[in-house]
């Protein structure tokens, strides 16, 4: 019982420059994957985010709901379509889209609440916070899908400077003022520059980045940005981590000091990733 006791100690202990290094610093989580469709895993990730706030960092959530909103699709009797990793949004998706996001996001509030933290859910019409264009897939046009032009995070700061965590839901607004659906790593991404955030972490359903996928055992801990370019450049890494990756060098070479590639599917990822000596994942940083 003793030895527990000490390892207890030393666990907290371990913790304390890091969070100290942390404190009043800004940091975006991408939540999706699996740690957003099981309920355990769901409130693992909540716990983590409330315990980044008790203890002084300022938590911003962008999530995602693509399985969900492909449920609903299909249930309207349509089949989901993607093109280059983008669903092709019409009108009817606009709208399936929207609602769903719209639920995911009042749950995410609903559970940080629950456990004490005041949160807030918006979405990137709200206040102006995700300014879009329509974006193409290889010069097709596939519907109400928005590139990001601009970020105005005023209603983001005015809600972290009052205690809120915020929780964004990743629509955006045309010129025109047109609904576009955007993808939640890009909003994560362009939401993180924006606030010029200490940290970025993507919950995803892979352990990290891997310099050969097929080896286990290649799991990169931290990747510089030139070597993950050259990683992109080689073709070392899958088709699916690509977008991903990019969005990570984009992130850190816009300001943002270190970007997580983290497995949502262990439970405590962000705590272990964050205040543990030897992390879990992949941290992207600048050369």
């Amino acid at each position: 019982m003793d030895e527990y006791i000490t390892q207890k100690a030393e666990t907290l202990l371990e913790a304390l420059p890091y969070i100290r290094q942390f404190k009043d610093k800004t940091v975006v989580v991408k939540y999706g994957g699996s740690a957003m469709t099981d309920p355990t895993l769901e409130a693992s990730v909540i716990k983590d985010i409330v315990m980044l706030k008790m203890i002084g960092m300022k938590p911003v959530i962008v999530h995602g709901g693509g399985k969900e909103i492909s449920k609903w699709v299909k249930l309207l009797g349509q089949e989901p379509e993607f093109v280059e990793g983008l669903r092709v949004t019409d009108e009817t998706t606009m709208e399936v889209a929207e609602m769903v996001l719209g639920k995911v996001n009042k749950s995410l509030v609903q559970m940080l609440e629950e456990q004490g933290v005041k949160a807030c859910g918006i979405s990137g019409k709200d206040g102006n916070l995700l300014k879009v264009e329509k974006k193409l897939a290889n010069g097709k046009d596939i519907g109400f899908v928005g590139k990001i032009k601009c970020v105005n995070p005023e209603i983001v700061n005015t809600l972290i400077s009052n205690d809120f965590v915020p929780v964004i839901a990743p629509i955006g607004l045309d010129d025109k003022y047109q609904n576009y659906n955007i993808n939640a790593d890009d909003a994560a991404c362009a939401v993180a520059t924006a606030l010029g955030a200490e940290k970025l972490a993507f919950l995803t359903d892979i352990e990290g980045v891997y310099r050969d996928f097929n080896d286990k055992e290649s799991l990169i801990s931290v990747l510089k940005v030139s070597e993950a370019d050259e990683l992109i450049s080689n073709g070392f890494v899958g088709g699916g981590m690509i977008p991903k990756l990019k969005n990570c060098v984009d992130a850190v070479k816009n300001g943002v000091s270190r970007v997580h590639i983290l497995d949502g599917r262990m439970p405590h990822c962000l705590l272990l990733e964050f205040y543990t000596e030897k992390g879990i994942g992949t941290a992207i940083v600048g050369d």
